[in-house]
């Protein structure tokens, strides 16, 4: 059993995977100021959730944005004996043409990775988190950039924060855009605001995509993910070919498989990479050993 754990600025998403199906997945607030203990806790108690608990896990696969609990995880997995992969740039099996990969956000290198071996490429991956990122992936499985707007849940909290009488909304899709009071009219401005925000910035993405890759592009995999990927305004978003909220956990399965060796890595092997991920997970403690 895998830990597959996605630590990011707004939430944390576990997931426990046996072979290549996630058996248990969950979410809850990202609290950087947690310690080790506080993060085992949390980690045990959502997988008890679905029946699990952390004593099914062999292994953690991580993708974090926030060190601290990184280092939580690392002190807990040394606890634990358990042997640990923390995806980075310098690990990640598939070739990353940016001018500073080692900037790319492990997240984003991740979900690149899982489009290519579940999708196919080129593709682009929108990820709906506390940032809203747009990730393109080349033909050959090449990570090539993309794009960083802020969140939607962003923006609702600045309208309540840095405004004196608007309140906090839920983020529900109105009947029509214009608004006949204060919450029908904010909900019309952030809801079909970033809908419109989406598609436009979408758009472009693709076409300068297609033209880079000489596809057309029809041919581009658009999969929608992250925390908001769920929601109901989400699936009538025109032009997607997936919604997979659980893409960067199948992502850190993968990498998992590709670094452990294992001959069942989903996807055939991505053309072009002559890198290695083998060898990276790191065994923190002799009683894993």
């Amino acid at each position: 059993m895998l830990l597959a754990l996605d630590i990011g600025n707004t939430n944390i998403t576990v997931g426990l995977v046996a072979g290549e199906a996630i058996v248990a997945s969950r979410r809850a607030a990202t609290r950087p100021a947690s310690t080790a203990d506080e993060l085992e806790v949390l980690l045990d108690g959502l997988l008890r959730l679905d029946g699990a608990s952390l004593a099914d896990a062999t292994g953690i696969s991580m993708a974090s944005v926030v060190p601290a609990l990184a280092s939580g995880v690392e002190t807990m997995a040394e606890k634990r004996g358990l042997p640990l992969l923390s995806a980075t740039a310098a690990i990640m099996p598939i070739p990353i043409r940016t001018e500073r990969p080692a900037e790319v956000g492990a997240d984003r290198l991740v979900n690149a990775l899982a489009v290519g071996r579940l999708y196919g490429a080129p593709a682009i991956v929108v990820d709906f988190g506390t940032a809203t990122t747009f990730d393109c992936v080349a033909r050959d499985g090449a990570y090539v950039g993309g794009a960083i707007t802020p969140g939607l849940e962003i923006g609702l909290e600045a309208l309540a924060s840095r405004t004196a009488r608007l309140p906090r909304i839920d983020l529900v899709e109105p009947k029509k855009a214009i608004g006949t009071d204060t919450v029908s009219a904010m909900q019309s401005g952030i809801v079909f605001g970033y809908k419109a925000l989406t598609l436009g910035l979408l758009e472009q993405i693709r076409a300068e995509l297609a033209h880079a890759e000489k596809v057309e592009e029809s041919a581009i995999q658009v999969v929608l993910t992250g925390g908001l990927s769920s929601a109901p305004w989400v699936r009538s978003l025109a032009g997607v070919d997936a919604i997979d909220p659980e893409l960067t956990l199948k992502g850190l399965a993968i990498l998992w498989a590709v670094a452990s060796g294992s001959p069942a890595v989903p996807g055939e092997t991505i053309a072009g990479w002559t890198g290695s991920a083998a060898g990276s997970i790191h065994i923190i403690s002799e009683k894993a050993r």
